[in-house]
């Protein structure tokens, strides 16, 4: 059944019900994506003056983050019996990353979305993350307001840019066409086999820890491979594994409809050269091309500079930005020359 937006309706006292703060039960899925799709379509609409037919674009985010992450999942219940607000919260390693957060319409200025986003830093903090961050939208002031109540500071935006697919050969690097010839591949995680695969995620783990003390982006990785939500490609010099990437597909996965969407991509900061990160896109699409999408998503932080510029050089344009808050440590650890992709959403 639908979880709706009827208003909030008030006990005999006249008084507002009770809602109460609890983790999200499997029996939960279906009203927590509701809810979610629900406020979002709202705010988009109130932005826009349309309603867009999905508040995602057939992107999905609950089913699988619960399955990834249950103690970091949580739902807003009003009197034991309708589901009025969410937060999906999840840790990398030592980086916790928070939101979606909504809260039902007619249940705003109910402090709803703060108890919500106080039960996800609790389950930071009892899983000693040391960094949190999120984004929202940087037009709007209650979403920024919100979180700066928390301690969250706003940053950098993160631009989502994407470019159409070419039919026919594959697109051919520009440094590659410069004379700039790196012997790189690039194999897919679920091809490996177990032993490989916990040897690559050892890698892995490496390269993510010299990007961010403790970050650990395993549980991402073992989810989208255990349910198929796409495939974690390797780009490989040799034996070694210089970078990796997050690919979502659509299906049931993060990826819009039509879309291949990257979640997060890494370079090895020591291996960190334009040429890998323009020639780790082509692959990319590549993979695009082979599974008939018509558009690849990268998201870059915008801090991460020389990333943008080669995402730029490679014909990407942005859709839409967001806005990176962050809490925890605030020196800023991000390098502007390392090369990383990635999306907080």
């Amino acid at each position: 059944m639908r979880a709706t937006v009827d208003r909030a309706g008030l006990d005999p006292q006249g008084r507002l019900p009770k809602v109460q703060i609890r983790r999200v039960r499997k029996g939960d899925l279906a009203k927590v994506r509701d809810v979610m799709e629900q406020t979002f379509g709202d705010f988009l609409e109130r932005q826009l003056g349309t309603r867009p037919r999905q508040a995602f674009g057939g992107a999905q985010y609950v089913h699988h983050r619960w399955l990834m992450e249950p103690w970091g999942c949580f739902v807003a219940e009003e009197d034991s019996s309708k589901i009025v607000g969410a937060v999906l919260a999840v840790t990398w390693g030592t980086v916790g990353v928070l939101g979606p957060v909504a809260v039902l319409t007619n249940y705003h200025n109910q402090t709803i979305g703060q108890q919500l986003i106080r039960a996800a830093q609790d389950f930071f903090d009892e899983n000693k993350a040391t960094l949190h961050g999120c984004v929202t939208y940087p037009t709007s002031p209650k979403h920024l307001y919100l979180y700066h109540k928390f301690g969250y500071r706003p940053k950098h935006l993160t631009a989502v840019m994407s470019r159409a697919i070419d039919r026919g050969p594959a697109r051919v690097s520009t440094l590659a066409k410069a004379g700039v010839k790196t012997p790189v591949t690039a194999r897919r995680f679920s091809t490996l086999e177990e032993a490989k695969k916990k040897a690559a995620l050892v890698r892995i783990h490496r390269i993510t820890n010299a990007v961010y003390r403790g970050m650990d982006l395993a549980k991402e990785i073992e989810i989208v491979d255990g349910l198929a939500l796409g495939d974690t490609l390797l780009l490989e010099r040799g034996r070694d594994v210089i970078g990796f990437a997050i690919c979502h597909s659509p299906g049931v996965s993060e990826a819009p409809a039509g879309s291949l969407y990257v979640k997060f991509l890494a370079i090895d900061p020591p291996q960190k050269k334009p040429e890998h990160l323009e020639q780790f896109v082509t692959i990319i699409e590549g993979l695009g091309q082979e599974l008939g999408v018509q558009r690849v998503i990268l998201p870059v932080y915008a801090r991460y500079w020389t990333a943008y510029n080669v995402l730029i050089q490679c014909g990407y344009q942005i859709d839409f930005t967001m806005i990176r808050m962050q809490r925890g440590k605030q020196e800023d650890y991000e390098d502007p020359s390392d090369l990383v992709l990635d999306d907080w959403r």
